[in-house]
């Protein structure tokens, strides 16, 4: 689960400067994280999932036979 943070308007207009990732710094100058804003992640996120398989596999298996019908399924789970 992720902790929510509740930020005060100051730090929140900071960080909708622009739709560019932030580095995020102690006041020593360590980095204690990144911030991605919404687009950007989602893009990551989306970008990430689609190198996981090339189409090729996804074809391959779309056209591989088998497969069971969700009847079937609810039901072997439900006699478990």
């Amino acid at each position: 689960m992720m902790t929510k943070v509740i930020l005060d308007d100051s730090l929140l207009a900071q960080l909708h400067s622009g739709n560019e990732p932030l580095e995020l710094c102690a006041p020593t100058g360590e980095t204690v994280g990144h911030f991605l804003p919404q687009e950007v992640y989602q893009r990551l996120i989306y970008d990430w999932a689609n190198a996981q398989i090339t189409d090729e596999e996804l074809q391959r298996r779309l056209e591989q036979p088998g497969g069971r019908a969700l009847a079937e399924i609810w039901s072997r789970l439900e006699s478990a």
